[in-house]
C-alpha cells in the first residue's frame, strides 16, 4: 500500500528527498511547504535547506508525498517521479534500457539506510531488506520488460522513475500500467509496469 513504510526508522538521503523540489519545477516554495510540515529540512528565512548527504526519515517522507497527492494530485508525484534519477545515487554500470531498468533497484537500496546502515554495498553486491523492491522481468522474444514495484511509494511516482530510465536509452518506450494486475492507489502491495519499445 502506498505511503505507508513497511519498516520503522527507515531513513532516505537528502539528495533522493530534494527531488520533491526538482518535482514542483517553479513552484519550489510549495514544495517546501510539503516537507516542512512532516519536519524533513530546515526553515531558512522562507527557503528550505535539505542536506545531500543528511538523513531523513522514509515515514515522513512518504507523509510529504501522501499530502502532496491528496491535495494536489498524483500528475505531480509522477513529475517528482521524472526527476529521482537525477537526484538519486544510481550505479555507474549503466549501458541499455535492460541495465537501467534493473538498476532502479540497486539505485532505491543504495539512497535508503536501516539503522544507520546503507542497503545496497557495492563493494560485497549485498542488499538488506526492509523497503521492497522494484523488479525486472525480460520478456523473451520481445522488447518488453516487466516491472513489479512492491515498495510503499506512489504508483505514479514509481511510473515516472521507470519513464525516465527506460526513456535515457529508448526514447520511444512506452511504460504503461498493468491494469490486470493489483495497484497500490487500491491498497494493494504492488504495481505492474509494462515498458515497451
Amino acid at each position: 500500500m502506498q505511503f505507508r513504510a513497511f519498516e520503522k526508522g527507515i531513513e532516505v538521503n537528502g539528495q533522493t528527498v530534494y527531488a520533491i523540489m526538482d518535482g514542483f519545477s517553479n513552484y519550489k516554495s510549495i514544495a517546501a511547504k510539503y516537507l516542512l510540515e512532516v519536519g524533513i529540512g530546515t526553515d531558512k528565512r522562507g527557503d528550505i535547506e535539505i542536506i545531500a548527504d543528511a538523513w531523513y526519515s522514509q515515514e515522513a517522507w512518504l507523509k510529504a508525498f501522501e499530502n502532496i497527492a491528496k491535495r494536489i494530485g498524483d500528475t505531480i508525484l509522477y513529475q517528482i517521479g521524472l526527476t529521482i534519477p537525477k537526484n538519486a545515487i544510481f550505479p555507474p554500470w549503466i549501458t541499455d534500457i535492460h541495465s537501467a531498468v534493473q538498476s532502479i533497484d540497486i539505485a532505491y537500496h543504495l539512497n535508503h539506510r536501516k539503522n544507520g546502515r546503507v542497503l545496497f554495498d557495492p563493494d560485497t553486491r549485498e542488499m538488506l531488506d526492509g523497503i521492497g523492491h522494484y523488479g525486472y522481468e525480460k520478456v523473451e522474444d520481445r522488447n518488453q520488460i516487466v516491472s513489479t514495484c512492491e515498495n510503499p511509494y506512489p504508483c505514479d511516482f514509481d511510473r515516472g522513475i521507470i519513464t525516465t530510465m527506460a526513456k535515457k536509452f529508448q526514447p520511444h518506450a512506452v511504460i504503461t500500467h498493468d491494469n490486470t494486475k493489483p495497484c497500490r492507489k487500491k491498497g494493494e502491495e504492488s504495481c505492474t509496469y509494462v515498458i515497451t519499445w
